[in-house]
């Protein structure tokens, strides 16, 4: 394999296609980009198994061929060379990288032994718009479970019925619902995607693109921007039911300022976060909410105005999940259901059902 490229172009398709190379494997080949030079191009591609992403670069191909490149090393160097153009030659061992006066070399594996890709995943579609699926995906995917314990709770379940898309995530602390408009759907969508996969995608989203679709097939899921195809798996088994899960009516229900509650909240978080627990007090009263923290370090003691509808309460929650739920909300105001102490919060817009976030009080001895 022989080609030349810009240093500029290489770079961006490296960098883009290295964050699907695997860095937990005992398969060396997943960590590595594979590269294929035919015709006027050179086709980057890398996955980890569950993950796989591929770009396309223009390219003046002397010699047809494909090789795999160490992702990881080979993306950290050919980002030093973006202001050069790039001579790749290969002989199946080693890859010679020729850039100005300068040659260096990496050691290559077969390209024989990378993973077949599926990419014919077309049985089901939507489509909508660059804006909303960024905004589905900000709104929620940070309530994903982090840990291996469940699975599909590293997933979020996406539905579409009729008109609409909903995504939900959670992780037994906390949940994410956002649902939006479908532009056009062909047949109806049960999946479980990796929150890993939304986020990728998330990031690969421009803003000239208007409308986005999203293909999925058995248990692949496929979307395509420009010159770049993203393609993933999707996790198996019985998400929890959701429906059970928020309360149908709440005993109070506040009215709030949404940046003045995050910035109390951030606050109190200061020496919130020096406890194991990361408390933050809320004590709602007619007219007033005050937002405390009191941790071996010091106190936090703070008033915010609220509107409230019903009985006063003391509830103790994780600051942690209370400002990144409020910082996704992305509302001037925001409604807060509650049913006491030991009940879940419930944080929505104060008009429409756009988005939901559920959040389990922590139990204190007081």
């Amino acid at each position: 394999m022989k080609i030349i490229c810009e240093g500029i172009e290489l770079s961006d398709a490296v960098m883009k296609v290295s964050k699907a190379c695997s860095t937990k494997t005992t398969n060396p080949i997943l960590e590595c980009i594979k590269i294929t030079a035919e015709n006027d191009a050179m086709t980057l591609i890398a996955t980890d198994g569950e993950m796989s992403i591929r770009k396309k670069v223009r390219a003046e191909v002397l010699e047809e061929g494909a090789i795999c490149v160490p992702g990881k090393f080979f993306a950290d160097f050919i980002k030093k060379l973006e202001n050069e153009q790039i001579t790749l030659e290969s002989n199946g061992e080693q890859v010679n990288i020729v850039y100005g006066e300068s040659e260096s070399s990496m050691q290559v594996l077969n390209a024989d032994d990378f993973p077949a890709i599926e990419v014919q995943i077309t049985e089901k579609r939507i489509e909508l718009l660059t804006k909303d699926l960024k905004d589905l995906i900000a709104k929620t995917t940070f309530c994903c479970a982090q840990d291996d314990s469940r699975p599909v709770l590293k997933g979020v379940l996406i539905r579409t019925n009729d008109a609409n898309i909903t995504f939900t995530a959670l992780d037994g602390y906390r949940m994410a619902v956002c649902k939006k408009e479908l532009k056009s759907a062909v047949g109806d969508m049960r999946i479980i995607c990796p929150g890993r996969t939304l986020n990728e995608i998330g990031r690969m989203l421009g803003a000239d693109e208007e409308t986005i679709e999203i293909f999925i097939q058995k248990n692949m899921l496929l979307v395509s921007i420009a010159d770049t195809v993203l393609t993933s798996r999707l996790y198996e088994g019985e998400f929890v039911n959701v429906a059970n899960i928020v309360p149908k009516e709440f005993t109070s229900r506040i009215e709030v300022e949404t940046k003045a509650l995050e910035e109390s909240v951030e606050r109190a978080a200061v020496l919130a976060r020096t406890d194991k627990n990361s408390i933050v007090t809320f004590d709602i009263r007619e007219e007033s909410m005050n937002v405390s923290s009191n941790t071996s370090i010091g106190r936090v003691n703070e008033s915010v105005k609220i509107r409230l509808e019903g009985k006063d309460v003391l509830i103790a929650l994780n600051c942690k999940y209370v400002s990144e739920c409020l910082n996704a909300a992305g509302d001037e105001r925001v409604s807060i259901g509650l049913n006491g102490a030991v009940a879940p919060c419930v944080v929505t817009p104060v008009a429409g059902d756009s988005y939901l976030y559920l959040i389990l009080p922590v139990r204190t001895s007081a």
